[in-house]
């Protein structure tokens, strides 16, 4: 593979810290005192409650509804240990996975508001490529402990 300045490895290792920022923005942006008290929670409550697939309804108020503190706290702190893991490249092949079960989660959620959906899908492709192109084998955590090699 031909690149320009960096090699391939690395190209795709900046693609992943760059996932990981974004993440990490993620996780700053919110307002985390509503956050935690339920807003969030909340806010997608109302989302699933006129979401147009009978499934999405049904697995919201299984399993989310229930657990409204826990479910913000589970959120938030994924989105940070997303970010961190891809940035450092630490077990980044799991976090490359759950960065896209995360990212499919939030497409499926809000998938009539397409304003939301451009976000959601570059994360997903980002997370795909990635993966596929093992891109924890230059300036990572994963490379320098010869994990997942």
């Amino acid at each position: 593979m031909q690149t320009t300045w960096l090699t391939g490895a690395e190209w795709f290792a900046v693609l992943r810290i760059g996932l990981g920022l974004w993440w990490l923005e993620s996780w700053r942006h919110k307002d985390k005192k509503t956050w935690f008290t339920g807003g969030g929670i909340t806010w997608a409550a109302g989302i699933a409650a006129q979401h147009r697939w009978p499934v999405v309804r049904t697995g919201f108020d299984r399993i989310v509804r229930p657990r409204p503190r826990l479910m913000a706290y589970v959120v938030a702190y994924a989105e940070l240990a997303l970010g961190l893991g891809l940035i450092v490249g630490l077990l980044t092949p799991i976090a490359l996975v759950a960065g896209l079960l995360l990212n499919l989660i939030y497409l499926v959620l809000m998938i009539h508001d397409w304003a939301e959906q451009g976000q959601n899908l570059m994360m997903a492709l980002i997370s795909a490529v990635g993966f596929c192109a093992l891109c924890w084998q230059s300036w990572s955590l994963d490379a320098a402990w010869g994990l997942f090699l």
